[in-house]
């Protein structure tokens, strides 16, 4: 099939959750369609240098600058009328749209990644389209994340708007694609998906994390995740006020490593305590992983299926996380992953981990053991790749 895929994220370096998925399945969908890809980026110019990259595997891509989105502007302003959220009037390109419509009809399928592409998609006439990782979880929790009047009364309507959109959507794609089963239950309350809806979840390339990155070093922790992301700010601030504080007063000598980008970030903001390194933004986050005793994922908030945790059992470094923080993954408490969600109880298995290494060894052997079951990229573009066919096998038994 000729595949038309259209991308908020320029995919590449696959540096952030998007981008991993985003370069992940088109480089498993490319293995047996040709697979031409339309992306925003913020810098095109920049992005130039990737685009052979792409081209490896991809038949052809065109890159349009994003607009960005500026709430103070006169056109998002105008959006607060808009029956479509705000961010979609701001941030609308046409350009993307006059390129969608030229190349629709040589396509056999759109796919539209993610819901800020989906206007686009539209555009495509009477082509097959298809919304790949449609998230609710962030709308849905983004109601409660603040507290005071004036937030609250912008998320209300924002709220309003996405229903709205996610209703007009399920009547109009020919199939959607989520990353868990959760997004599943969250979605059929607003608006059960009539065609096809199936998950596809995330991934990991194991081919990558065969070498050897080097030895656990014992009392050392990692959280992974730039701290730009709220969600991953939310997450540290909480573990240093609340947990880490209990783990160094039975283990002085643990050590936190966080990493990922902190471009504008006040660090002095976060409690502030002994044992805690900033690697900022490492180009290669394996070895750090690997020669961790233990990653920790004690998110609060944020929707998907948690890449950060599955790349760290594809190392062999065993995960304690909270519930929201394995959310949408098919793991086993004390099996494959710790997971508690009170501050103590959090502290006490990490502890536990620190201290325990045939507990160590058992969580990380049957953690790298579902990856491979599950987990693979391989499984996941087939997955979807399945999905496609239905949609077309559809049109054709309806034609």
């Amino acid at each position: 099939m000729n595949l038309l895929f259209l991308s908020w994220w320029f995919p590449y370096p696959p540096d952030n959750g998007s981008r991993i998925r985003l370069y992940n399945l088109l480089n498993q969908l490319s293995q047996d369609h040709s697979v031409t890809l339309l992306t925003f980026s913020d810098d095109p110019m920049a992005d130039l240098v990737h685009v052979p990259v792409l081209r490896e595997f991809c038949a052809d891509v065109q890159v349009v600058r994003r607009v960005p989105f500026a709430p103070g502007r006169w056109r998002a302003l105008r959006g607060f009328f808009s029956l479509w959220p705000r961010f979609f009037v701001e941030t609308h390109s046409r350009e993307m749209v006059d390129l969608v419509v030229q190349r629709a009809s040589t396509h056999d399928i759109v796919i539209a990644s993610q819901v800020w592409m989906t206007r686009y998609a539209l555009a495509a006439g009477k082509r097959p389209i298809v919304l790949e990782e449609l998230e609710v979880t962030p709308f849905y929790e983004g109601r409660g994340l603040h507290q005071d009047l004036f937030w609250q009364l912008r998320c209300g309507p924002m709220w309003w708007k996405f229903r709205r959109l996610v209703r007009t959507l399920a009547r109009q794609f020919d199939a959607v694609t989520v990353a868990s089963d959760h997004e599943v239950r969250l979605l059929e309350e607003i608006a059960p998906i009539h065609n096809l809806l199936t998950v596809v979840p995330n991934g990991v390339d194991l081919s990558l994390y065969e070498d050897d990155f080097g030895q656990p070093v014992p009392d050392t922790l990692i959280y992974p995740g730039a701290l730009t992301f709220y969600a991953n700010y939310g997450a540290m601030a909480y573990f240093l006020d609340e947990i880490y504080p209990l783990i160094r007063a039975r283990c002085p000598q643990a050590v936190l490593r966080i990493t990922g980008k902190t471009d504008g970030v006040d660090l002095s903001a976060l409690p502030a305590n002994d044992g805690v390194i900033f690697t900022g933004y490492l180009e290669d986050i394996r070895p750090a992983v690997a020669q961790s005793w233990a990653c920790v994922v004690p998110l609060k908030v944020g929707g998907g299926s948690r890449l950060k945790i599955l790349e760290a059992m594809a190392l062999g470094t065993p995960v304690v996380a909270t519930s929201k923080g394995a959310e949408g993954l098919d793991v086993t408490a004390g099996e494959d992953i710790l997971i508690a969600d009170e501050p103590s109880a959090l502290a006490g298995a990490v502890l536990q981990l620190l201290e325990d290494q045939a507990l160590r060894t058992r969580l990380a052997a049957n953690g790298r053991r579902l990856v491979e079951d599950s987990y693979s990229w391989e499984t996941c573009g087939r997955t979807l790749e399945q999905l496609l066919d239905q949609v077309v096998e559809r049109r054709e038994n309806a034609a």
